[in-house]
């Protein structure tokens, strides 16, 4: 298969085992590195040897296959100086060719590392001038990003996929996700008026919003209607609303409900207009939804930038999974310039402590969560159901996107940098309204059966 784009990181190079003597599948890591000077740094040097000296893909693929990779680089060395090439790239890095950077985002709880991350310091810490610029919507963010108004966004997970793939756009524009923001943190809400009507089956006719079509919530909400017997293009309409609008949206009865991102569960549960139906992590706890996202090119361009970003945002993501950390992160972000909630909403659903417009305070500490590994399976499952739904018509490598696109590398790298634990391999198994997704068995889940009818 053709590579979905032009890959300036080569991630075929990254398949095997890593210098520690693990297979990672697509990670390495800078753990046990041999005396020679060899290891994680080492052999990102003989990659990048390798590919300047062999630049087409079947010689070189035909070298590695043939000989190895140990050995095609043996033989390099006695011509290249490989063992300086490997003290270059072990040396700690330098300074952000660009410092003053703008990064949008969506005023949600979803992009809190993003938001705190400027008035609590996390970007200025790593030599960054940080402008963050709250967005009105996900298609102002998708088109800011593409003109290159801004140097990175906030971003759903399934963005930077189906703008990589050209979905959605008019052609593919190489972006990633270089962390995941936040996983749960969503939930279905529904108007007071629906109060006796929280069996699925009764929803035929009901009116839904989404923030995107390109979003978990879009996927989630499509799986959950599907296995309770509905049709999620025939039974139910499902309209994309930008988050901020969709309380106003419920309050005027223009909708029935929507699965969205908080603060707007609990504003919404705030105003008395809706109550909390369920979290989304009881349908998949763990998952993701909102990403950093960055352009592949700046990668290359300014690797010391983005490394910069990447620790920045890493490290500010830590800060908020703390539970100790909660209260504080609430007060940096509820404010007028960034989420412009009441600090009181922002509490409950950042402490999981809250009033759910049934009638109970229910206590959920992991309601929200944030780590920023980008599992590769997250990708996968996404891929599924954009083909599952009809946004993909072909047939794709799911792995092989989810290896472009899901920067599980990088991100390992800064979280190893920062002294937080790195996962073996950028694959697990996940548990969806309880079934199991294998990564390496995604053909089912595409799918478009509706069960329990």
């Amino acid at each position: 298969m053709p590579r979905l784009f032009a890959d300036p990181l080569d991630p075929d190079a990254r398949l095997g085992s890593c210098a520690c003597g693990r297979d990672h599948g697509a990670l390495a890591c800078d753990g046990a590195p041999p005396a020679d000077g060899t290891g994680a740094f080492g052999e990102a040097a003989e990659q990048a040897v390798i590919r300047a000296v062999f630049p087409e893909d079947a010689t070189r693929r035909g070298l590695l296959a043939r000989f190895g990779a140990a050995a095609v680089a043996g033989a390099i060395s006695q011509f290249l100086p490989l063992g300086a090439a490997r003290e270059a790239l072990a040396q700690p890095a330098g300074a952000p060719e660009k410092k003053d950077l703008k990064i949008g985002f969506i005023p949600i709880t979803c992009a809190t590392p993003i938001i705190m991350a400027h008035p609590m310091g996390f970007y200025g810490r790593h030599g960054l001038n940080v402008e963050v610029i709250r967005t009105a919507g996900w298609a102002v963010i998708r088109d800011r990003s593409i003109a290159r108004e801004y140097d990175a966004a906030h971003m759903l997970a399934p963005m930077p996929v189906a703008m990589s793939l050209g979905v959605g756009v008019a052609q593919p524009i190489p972006w990633a996700v270089a962390a995941v923001e936040n996983i749960n943190g969503q939930a279905i809400t529904l108007a007071n008026k629906h109060k006796d009507r929280r069996d699925p089956k009764q929803w035929k006719g009901f009116r839904f919003a989404v923030p995107f079509d390109f979003s978990m919530h879009n996927y989630l909400l499509r799986h959950y209607l599907a296995e309770h017997g509905l049709d999620p293009d025939r039974d139910v309409q499902i309209r994309a609303v930008p988050p901020p609008e969709m309380v106003a949206n419920l309050r005027a009865d223009n909708i029935d409900g929507y699965l969205g991102p908080d603060p707007f569960n609990q504003r919404a549960v705030f105003d008395g207009v809706g109550f909390i139906h369920i979290l989304t992590k009881e349908l998949w706890d763990g998952h993701p939804c909102c990403a950093f996202a960055v352009p592949r090119s700046m990668i290359t361009e300014t690797p010391n930038t983005f490394a910069a970003l990447m620790r920045a945002i890493v490290e500010a993501t830590a800060h908020s999974q703390k539970p100790e950390n909660r209260r504080e992160v609430a007060t940096a972000i509820s404010g007028q310039n960034y989420l412009n909630q009441p600090e009181t909403v922002v509490n409950q659903v950042l402490t999981g402590t809250f009033a759910d417009g049934l009638g109970q305070v229910r206590r959920v500490p992991d309601r929200i969560g944030f780590d920023p590994f980008p599992w590769h399976s997250m990708a996968i499952w996404i891929l599924t159901q954009m083909r599952r739904w009809g946004q993909v018509q072909r047939d794709l490598d799911y792995a092989q996107v989810a290896q472009q696109t899901f920067l599980a590398l990088d991100a390992g790298k800064a979280m190893r940098e920062l002294g937080l634990p790195v996962p073996a391999s950028a694959t697990r198994t996940e548990t969806i309204m309880g079934r199991p997704f294998d990564p390496a068995a995604p053909v089912g889940w595409t799918e478009r059966a509706i069960r329990g009818a």
